[in-house]
């Protein structure tokens, strides 16, 4: 499902995405930021710290869905909600379907990587166990403009 998101704080949460993702690109990461919440209340936040650890499952997203589990003591999340400025990639849609995430507001498509509504639509296989409600173009613009940049200057 995509389309207007409901709640009044979600260009706010975006814009705490928006921050891990600037971040991570000041520390030479692909500048992808993530944020978890339940109602209110930030739960975790982070961007991607892929070459950080040398661990390439380093995702913006999985990292904050461990952090919100372990703070939440629980390996479900069926509460909390995550935004993302990039569209999640499989493994990461994996993981956000695992954790049970309620709803996912992404920013930026990603027709490359993406797996929610490019490449493999991850919560629309038969396989997939639980698919959150998905919110796609929240912050889209600024999200976009982060990456472009990004990759400009390497290239």
């Amino acid at each position: 499902m995509s389309g207007p998101a409901p709640g009044a704080h979600q260009g706010s949460f975006m814009d705490l995405a928006l921050e891990e993702a600037k971040k991570a690109a000041s520390r030479g990461e692909v500048p992808v930021g993530a944020v978890v919440v339940l109602g209110d209340r930030v739960v975790a936040r982070d961007g991607n710290r892929t070459l950080e650890r040398n661990d390439p499952t380093a995702h913006a997203e999985i990292l904050v869905i461990r952090a919100a589990c372990e703070e939440m003591n629980s390996q479900r999340l069926p509460d909390c909600d995550l935004y993302v400025t990039l569209e999640p990639c499989p493994m990461c849609a994996g993981a956000i379907s695992f954790a049970r995430i309620r709803r996912l507001y992404y920013g930026a498509g990603d027709e490359k990587g993406g797996a929610v509504d490019h490449g493999t639509r991850f919560f629309s296989q038969p396989t997939c166990h639980h698919a959150p409600d998905v919110y796609s173009g929240i912050g889209e613009v600024p999200s976009a403009n982060l990456l472009r940049t990004f990759f400009s200057s390497r290239r």
